[in-house]
């Protein structure tokens, strides 16, 4: 019997070295279905391009991903990032938006506002995301980001509330607030409040909107007041009364508590005071414009004066100069005198002939109304209209 389980020296080594085989085939050939172990997650902290990527995945996986036509929705099964204050921060809140691809062999996901300092990122990959013929041995993998603290110095501020004139019309429909510096979005109906003349906050005066209404660089805000006050025959403005009040005194007030995206609050808190006018239900009329040209060989301004103040970020970006032969002039708009002054400066000088001011009929005065369209119409009146973007042009000639 002891015989029976004995080896000679010969079928030892034998055995041996088929053991060593497969040890070397193994790691030397691992399966194409075992994700590697590498597989990690990497944050991109330029804040002009933030991202965060997932890295280590294997050549089928890649693949797979590059052949998928996912929507946002699908991507985030497999990528989520969330924000939230410090370690108490839970999963129940919604992941970012922004956008995916595959880049550099890994994934790639951009949020659509930079990283903003006081608050925590948690990245999590979950593997079971993928289909079921890609293997899924990573699991779940959960990465933790934050901006450094910067030193305790507010430096920025609102720096202009437009319209910015002192007597608005009672049907006003939004405003736009200038910082002097990018803002931290979210919660931002925390640190806005419409307070009447005895300092009392108007009841819910804004449309209080799920996606922030800001540019892209996070300087500039748009606040609608609540359609829902404004419009007649409604339930909002039939129950709980207009936001504004013609002939009563209101103060916009932006609190020094909002953070910018540096996690400093503001430097002080800003007011807006202003007087409450009568509404405005006339459409805008480009006849009562009044274009004062400039002389050929100069660069002087051209500049046209509106019987009422216009909006004024679509001021800016809707009016626009041709030249004799119908090309754009390039240069530089202004608006003045609390936005009843346009101004242009071209960038080369002005040519003998017949040029035009073209304006798109969406270009809106301070309660919303376009040309040829008010921003309400009664419901009790049985009014009709046609409505579509189009520019209309007016003459004027440069001597």
């Amino acid at each position: 019997m002891v015989g029976a389980v004995c080896l000679t020296f010969s079928e030892f080594g034998f055995r041996a070295s088929l053991l060593l085989v497969a040890s070397w085939l193994a790691s030397s050939f691992p399966a194409n279905s075992v994700e590697p172990s590498s597989v990690s997650i990497r944050w991109h902290t330029n804040s002009n391009q933030p991202a965060v990527e997932v890295v280590g995945l294997n050549e089928e996986t890649l693949r797979h991903l590059l052949n998928t036509n996912w929507q946002s929705e699908e991507w985030q099964k497999l990528l989520s990032v969330y924000a939230g204050q410090g370690d108490s921060m839970t999963m129940n809140v919604p992941a970012m938006i922004g956008s995916y691809r595959i880049q550099n062999d890994a994934i790639r996901f951009e949020p659509k506002f930079p990283w903003q300092r006081g608050l925590t990122y948690r990245a999590v990959y979950r593997a079971a995301g993928l289909s079921a013929r890609i293997d899924k041995a990573s699991g779940q993998i959960i990465s933790k980001f934050s901006l450094p603290a910067a030193p305790y110095n507010p430096t920025t501020i609102v720096s202009q509330i437009y319209p910015s004139g002192d007597v608005l019309p009672e049907n006003l429909l939004k405003f736009y607030v200038h910082f002097s510096a990018p803002m931290q979005g979210g919660h931002i109906y925390e640190h806005i409040h419409l307070r009447d003349e005895a300092g009392h906050s108007v009841e819910l005066p804004f449309l209080e909107l799920e996606e922030e209404l800001w540019n892209a660089e996070m300087t500039r805000l748009t606040l609608f007041i609540d359609p829902g006050r404004i419009k007649r025959g409604v339930k909002p403005l039939e129950e709980v009364g207009p936001a504004l009040e013609e002939g009563k005194r209101y103060t916009l007030e932006i609190d020094a508590a909002w953070l910018d995206n540096m996690g400093m609050p503001l430097r002080e808190s800003f007011r807006k005071a202003f007087r409450v006018s009568a509404q405005d239900r006339d459409p805008p009329s480009l006849q009562t414009w009044k274009i004062s040209a400039p002389k050929a060989g100069t660069r002087d301004a051209l500049t046209v004066a509106f019987p009422e103040p216009m909006d004024q970020a679509l001021a800016l970006r809707l009016i626009r100069v041709a030249s004799p032969s119908g090309r754009l002039v390039q240069g530089t708009s202004a608006l003045a005198a609390h936005e009843q002054v346009w101004s242009f400066r071209p960038q080369e000088f002005w040519t003998v002939g017949a040029h035009q001011l073209q304006v798109q009929n969406t270009i809106e005065d301070l309660a919303g109304n376009n040309i040829g369209k008010v921003f309400e119409v009664d419901l009790f009146d049985n009014v009709q209209r046609r409505f579509t973007n189009a520019v209309i042009k007016l003459s004027f000639e440069v001597r």
